[in-house]
């Protein structure tokens, strides 16, 4: 019984290579900082977790911080297009749900508990990517479900400002900076109505 249960781990692992072995290690990684952060990141451990050799793992990333890098460079999930529910408040609800929801996602806490925990030099390169995959896009959504709504009547001439795009985008970002957790459903309806429908409305 043991020859076989020893027989059958080493089919396993001896499957896990490639792209399989790859998004075991890159979700070991995540696992890991969400569950003790980045301080206690550790390569063994990610290792361990993804039952593949710590050498492996330094031939393909150097370092720590590159690993973290493409785990979560290939993790984070897409915003995609943008809503058209037929009015504003529908549309930025959807909006703010969907960033929401990516910066809620197991590789959204693994980011914000990676830029929690770094200062602003050591976090470049990681805000590099949350701009390049989480805000930029989000700026992009916005600028959409406004100008429908701009061409349907619903918001004052003049509304969309930088300003303006940088609310949701910046409180949640705020969010992750300070360690203060993730937005609740609640909280973000509150956004919605008590922030942006004022500041487009007048």
């Amino acid at each position: 019984m043991r020859d076989v249960s020893v027989r059958e781990a080493q089919q396993v692992v001896a499957r896990r290579r490639g792209q399989a072995l790859e998004q075991a290690i890159f979700a070991a990684a995540l696992e890991q900082l969400v569950a003790s952060g980045y301080a206690r990141f550790s390569m063994e451990a990610v290792a361990a977790a993804a039952q593949t050799g710590k050498a492996s793992l330094y031939r393909r990333w150097g370092s720590k911080e590159d690993l973290v890098l493409e785990a979560l460079q290939c993790s984070l999930p897409l915003l995609g297009e943008a809503p058209d529910t037929g009015s504003l408040r529908g549309d930025l609800l959807a909006v703010v749900e969907r960033l929401r929801a990516a910066m809620s996602s197991r590789t959204g806490c693994a980011a914000r508990a990676v830029i929690s925990e770094l200062d602003h030099e050591r976090a470049a390169a990681f805000m590099g990517l949350v701009q390049q995959r989480i805000l930029a896009p989000a700026h992009g959504l916005l600028r959409a479900v406004l100008a429908a709504a701009e061409a349907r009547g619903e918001i004052r001439p003049g509304a969309v400002t930088p300003t303006v795009l940088d609310v949701v985008p910046a409180m949640m970002m705020y969010r992750a900076k300070t360690g203060q957790g993730r937005f609740s459903e609640e909280e973000a309806v509150a956004l919605v109505d008590e922030v942006l429908l004022p500041l487009l409305r007048g």
